[in-house]
């Protein structure tokens, strides 16, 4: 017997759903893979660079609400609280700790500036973000990536000011 064309359309969906969870298959990387995984947030990051902040800002929110159902699904399918392979939670709100910033002067020095103080701190995940992996589902995963993007945000924002005043 033929399945379905719906089942046929429910599984192409759950499997596109999975390739966008796992960035495209960089969360498959055998060591690092959320910083694999935070790689396609710099072509977003890049993307949007010239845009106004409050477009940058709308853009920002939007991915990272669309981060919590794409991780939750993900969760499901894996079986598995916040397993590793699920990275786009780590791309998708990689554009939070960029918020304006200056792409004007040395913009790869400034991309590469927040990659890594974003990184740092999505791994410290100083409070409230550790205690924000508790929540459930795709929020509990997309959570302690917010909080830590905005640590990593002010961190960047105090290396800027810092440049400007003393080099």
């Amino acid at each position: 017997m033929k399945s379905l064309p719906t089942q046929n359309n429910a599984r192409g969906f759950s499997r596109l759903i999975l390739w966008i969870a796992t960035g495209f298959g960089l969360g498959y990387a055998p060591v690092a893979s959320g910083t694999f995984g935070s790689l396609p947030g710099i072509l977003i990051v890049l993307a949007l660079a010239h845009q106004p902040l409050k477009i940058q800002i709308l853009c920002a929110v939007a991915m990272a609400l669309l981060a919590v159902p794409i991780c939750g699904h993900a969760e499901e399918k894996f079986g598995r609280k916040d397993d590793g392979r699920i990275v786009a939670d780590e791309y998708l709100t990689f554009l939070i700790c960029t918020l304006g910033l200056p792409w004007q002067e040395h913009p790869w020095v400034w991309l590469g500036i927040a990659f890594v103080t974003n990184r740092v701190l999505d791994i410290i995940k100083p409070p409230p973000a550790r205690q924000a992996q508790s929540l459930t589902g795709g929020l509990g995963i997309v959570m302690d990536d917010v909080l830590s993007c905005l640590y990593a945000l002010g961190v960047n924002h105090g290396l800027w000011w810092a440049a400007q005043r003393w080099l």
